[in-house]
């Protein structure tokens, strides 16, 4: 394209769909107020048409047991049934099938469709994972996973706690900041 006056339109039109998604980057790496509201509405109960579905705790073991059963069926078209989740979910739990009951899972289907993690597809029996079911178990998952639990276990493990990282950063600003904290008393 060129540079000539007849061209203003067109460089234009460029300008601002540019100048849009650059926004639209900014904004979502500025203001996580999307993100933040995405993770309080798991954390929070649901309420849909009336019905009630409890919250969906980050770090409780049940809801991560879900999220990681959930994943496994997240690339079946045809979706997918609490009979075929059950076995998988006591297995991850570490319970007999037996202690899990069909009302139990029920229930889990339930408060994980209010939440819209999941949604009946139409017509049917059976459930399958929403975009926004996908994402977030995906990202609950590897967070609470790779991030949280390891991150924890290198803070907490005295057999590693001289030698990582994390661990040596840590104390180091566990230490600036006594430092600082004594410095405020004294003056």
């Amino acid at each position: 394209m060129g540079r000539r006056l007849k061209n203003l339109p067109a460089l234009r039109q460029i300008g601002l769909a540019a100048n849009r998604r650059v926004l639209q980057v900014e904004q979502l790496t500025h203001d996580c107020h999307i993100g933040a509201q995405a993770f309080d509405q798991l954390q929070q109960p649901a309420e849909v048409d009336g019905q009630h579905a409890s919250a969906l705790p980050f770090g409780q073991p049940r809801v991560q047991a879900l999220l990681a059963v959930l994943v496994l069926f997240g690339l079946q078209p045809e979706g997918f049934r609490h009979r075929q989740l059950r076995p998988l979910l006591a297995q991850w739990l570490g319970l007999a099938e037996s202690q899990l009951t069909p009302g139990r899972m029920s229930y889990d289907l339930r408060r994980l469709r209010l939440h819209g993690l999941i949604e009946r597809i139409p017509k049917t029996q059976p459930d399958r994972l929403t975009s926004f079911g996908l994402k977030t178990a995906l990202f609950y998952r590897r967070t609470y996973q790779r991030l949280l639990r390891r991150g924890l276990a290198e803070l907490h493990d005295p057999r590693t706690s001289a030698s990582s990282t994390l661990a040596v950063a840590f104390t180091k600003f566990q230490n600036t900041l006594d430092a600082f904290a004594a410095q405020q008393q004294a003056a």
